[in-house]
């Protein structure tokens, strides 16, 4: 079980997200990735994006700046 961060500050939608997509392929199960965004619709979009996928959201907190981090475990 490996944790991999990826940095999708300065993104915006949907952005982020393919980027996600894009790293889930070099993921395996058990694995978490751990994300860094400032998109407004981030954490609506990588819920529904875990929901479509079946991959558990750890949680998405805002540190009160605008800017969120999330972990998604594959």
């Amino acid at each position: 079980m490996a944790t991999k961060t990826l940095d999708t500050l300065g993104l915006k939608c949907p952005q982020p997200i393919l980027k996600v997509a894009a790293e889930a392929r070099n993921l395996q199960g058990g694995d978490i990735l751990e994300i860094l965004a400032d998109c407004h619709s981030f954490p609506n979009d990588i819920k529904a994006w875990c929901q479509k996928t079946g991959k558990t959201l750890l949680f998405c907190n805002d540190d009160g700046t605008g800017k969120f981090t999330a972990q998604v475990q594959f």
